[in-house]
């Protein structure tokens, strides 16, 4: 048998700037993030950009896990993020299976209303209005419900659910199904990859949410970890150092501690994440 040759790819002088321009790039983004890391394990009190710590220890840690004004922001963090993922996607979903509706009357009108709202909204002020209307303002629903009205995962999800064969849906009504067991037993079960990743954005968004509490809570006992952060951050409110470690080392581990999270989740979510953008993006 004669073995194929293999074709070699022709290096052009594009694909070493794009080469060039992406690892500078990386470099960029991963340089500023080891320093954080470096600093959050190093206790020693100089300053300045290190490859290694000079002083290895976990004080920094240490001193925010043992800390007791840092247990209620992340709870805060934790319950918010669970509780507006689990909000958002039932509206994306919810909605989404609407839209696709292809005989229900005005869905044109009502898809067109809501990417309107993607170029043209309210503003900061008439949706604060709105929530203390509501008068939702010093509780955890505003910052819920606020970023769980989300019109572009809304957009996302319902291209995906048009990417799904218009012969299952046909299938199912012949055999009786009925349209909200067509959306339970057919369509969310087809749309792990695009919950993955839609999920994981919404998770992402309420896990870093500063603006909303920002905005719609003065109460100091409902604020979230990021908000608790920038007070680390600015020294107002930093948590006493248990052992060697030093002030730096502390603001440099609780910034590790916001960041982790989502460092170790990501990974294992990649491959629906990938695969839920991708999908309903193209249409043939």
């Amino acid at each position: 048998m004669m073995k194929r040759e293999k074709k070699k790819k022709k290096i052009t002088l594009f694909s070493v700037c794009l080469a060039i321009v992406f690892l500078l790039v990386c470099f960029l983004m991963i340089v500023p993030l080891w320093k954080v890391f470096v600093d959050s394990l190093d206790l020693h009190t100089a300053y300045g950009m290190k490859m290694w710590p000079k002083k290895f220890g976990f004080d920094g840690y240490i001193s925010v896990f043992t800390n007791p004004t840092l247990y209620q922001p992340l709870l805060v963090s934790v319950i918010t993020t669970i509780a507006g993922t689990f909000i958002g996607l039932i509206l994306s979903t919810f909605g989404a299976y609407v839209l696709i509706q292809w005989e229900m009357p005005g869905r044109t009108f009502i898809a067109n209303m809501l990417l309107f709202t993607m170029i043209f909204s309210g503003g900061m002020i008439p949706t604060y209005l709105v929530i203390n209307n509501l008068h939702l303002t010093n509780t955890l629903w505003s910052v819920i419900l606020v970023p769980a009205l989300n019109v572009y995962n809304l957009v996302l999800m319902r291209n995906f659910f048009e990417g799904i064969p218009v012969s299952l849906f046909e299938s199912a009504t012949i055999d009786g199904c009925t349209p909200v067991g067509i959306f339970f037993r057919i369509v969310l079960p087809l749309s792990k990859a695009a919950l993955a990743a839609i999920g994981l954005m919404f998770a992402v968004s309420y896990w870093n949410d500063y603006t909303n509490y920002k905005l719609y809570i003065t109460n100091s006992d409902l604020y979230n970890f990021q908000m608790k952060l920038r007070s680390v951050i600015l020294g107002s409110d930093l948590p006493i150092a248990n052992g060697s470690a030093t002030a730096n080392t502390v603001k440099n581990a609780a910034t590790m501690v916001a960041i982790i999270p989502f460092m170790i989740l990501y990974p294992f979510c990649q491959k629906y994440f990938v695969t839920g953008v991708n999908i309903g993006a193209v249409k043939e």
